[in-house]
């Protein structure tokens, strides 16, 4: 029985690693458009790709037929560069509807109670005459941003170090509903106790979610 013929490593041709990378460009695009990688993530890596392309290039312009052209190749570093510019979760905070106070504050949520009250005041105001009850994301300082999401009884504002990709907000959605669901009998009941509240925040805290 002959041995199965093995694929040769694009690292022995310049022009099939070349069609490498631009499918890992196309890739990236739909990824984007999926909502699964944010818009820092998407600029990194299309970058770092293009210089990868545009360097192979010249050295196969200035030295056709050598190897130098392998010394510009930087297999492994898009995870890197995925990674640094993924958003994680620092912090939330859970907000009553009913008296736009706090119920609980889960991680480093550092933005001050007499801050964050009005922003969430504003958030309520413009959903309710231009977008409806969904959820939104804004820039604040320091490159991170603060995410909306409405609930039945509350309303979750989560701290994000940079700008989420729209699955990361599904995800967001989706821990405000489950934390709701859980949560029903005992947030329908005034005054609501935070202490016996059940809080599935945490495993998300630093996670890319």
């Amino acid at each position: 029985m002959p041995a199965p013929t093995m694929e040769p490593s694009p690292l022995e041709n310049p022009q099939a690693y070349l069609e490498r990378v631009q499918s890992k460009i196309n890739n990236l695009a739909e990824e984007f458009a999926n909502g699964a990688i944010n818009r820092l993530q998407f600029q990194e890596l299309y970058e770092h790709y293009r210089r990868e392309q545009q360097t192979i290039k010249r050295y196969l312009e200035m030295s056709p037929g050598s190897d130098e052209w392998k010394s510009a190749t930087s297999e492994g570093k898009s995870v890197v560069i995925r990674q640094q510019n993924v958003a994680k979760v620092l912090g939330y905070s859970v907000y009553d509807n009913e008296s736009g106070m706090p119920l609980n504050t889960i991680g480093e949520f550092e933005i001050e109670a007499e801050l964050a009250v009005p922003m969430l005041s504003s958030y309520r105001s413009a959903t309710k005459e231009i977008f409806g009850a969904e959820m939104s994301k804004t820039a604040i300082e320091g490159g991170r941003w603060l995410s909306y999401v409405p609930g039945e009884f509350t309303t979750l504002m989560a701290l994000f170090s940079t700008d989420p990709a729209p699955q990361q907000l599904e995800s967001m959605q989706e821990l405000h509903e489950l934390f709701e669901r859980a949560n029903r009998n005992l947030l329908s009941n005034r005054p609501v106790n935070p202490d016996e509240l059940f809080l599935p925040h945490r495993y998300y805290l630093g996670r890319q979610s």
